[in-house]
């Protein structure tokens, strides 16, 4: 059976010091979890502190990057570079067995509408109604809300066993 890739997406300059906590802490669990942490790659944000978290607990980590000067994250150990800017949020999500978005900026807003318009299953880890009642509004069988990076976890394992990607135990 193929790895299980998680897309984690967010804001870069522009993340809150609780979107990089979680992003952080989300990336320790996905590796934890033995699946493969998919991001964006740059030495910024939430992309950052997701593969530094997952990197910690010694799990393997993909940068998709925009361009070809791009600054990848010391904790990235397969950057692919691109060159196609915020195109690359498209090989972000169809790479991304489920993509989790850690807090929300126009380019996070943007993965996740290439998900949900691809039928990829999104967990919003944010407190933020406005983006989950807007994104709901278009996709109510694959969105999903949680307030913290265990519940995100919990509910990465409820969508896998659906996909038929991952037993529960």
């Amino acid at each position: 059976m193929r790895n299980i890739i998680i897309g984690v997406m967010g804001p870069g300059e522009n993340a809150s010091s609780e979107d990089l906590k979680n992003a952080y802490e989300l990336g320790q669990i996905i590796a934890i979890n033995n699946w493969v942490l998919l991001t964006g790659g740059r030495a910024s944000g939430v992309m950052d502190a997701a593969s530094r978290g997952a990197k910690q607990a010694g799990g393997l980590t993909v940068g998709i990057l925009p361009s070809t000067n791009s600054q990848a994250s010391e904790a990235v150990d397969i950057a692919i570079v691109t060159d196609l800017g915020q195109a690359r949020n498209n090989i972000n999500v169809l790479s991304s067995d489920v993509v989790i978005a850690c807090g929300m900026g126009l380019g996070t807003a943007s993965e996740v509408a290439l998900a949900l318009k691809n039928q990829k299953s999104v967990i919003l880890l944010t407190t933020d109604s406005i983006s989950y009642q807007f994104f709901r509004s278009y996709a109510r069988d694959q969105l999903f809300q949680a307030t913290t990076p265990q519940e995100t976890i919990q509910l990465t394992h409820k969508i896998l066993a659906r996909l038929s990607l991952f037993e529960t135990i």
